[in-house]
């Protein structure tokens, strides 16, 4: 990934806002130090993300650890 510093983002905004919509991505510095990341907008997948939750509220239906379930487990947890 590109490192720019702020001064140089601030002042080439458009081109690099141009270069990211074709894929590219740039570490924004302040001092040589990371502060921001300037990558590609990605609209959500709804689908995609119903679809992990059904599998995470299956795995939790149908996986045990020593007759313990997941949720007890977790329960447990936030106990201590």
């Amino acid at each position: 990934m590109t490192e720019v510093g702020a001064f140089e983002a601030k002042t080439h905004l458009p081109q690099l806002l141009q270069r990211v919509s074709r894929g590219e991505r740039f570490v924004i510095t302040r001092h040589k130090r990371p502060v921001a990341e300037l990558i590609p907008y990605r609209q959500r997948d709804a689908e995609r993300i119903r679809a992990a939750v059904r599998g995470l509220r299956e795995f939790q239906r149908t996986h045990r650890l020593q007759g313990v379930s997941v949720r007890k487990m977790i329960e447990e947890g936030r106990r201590y």
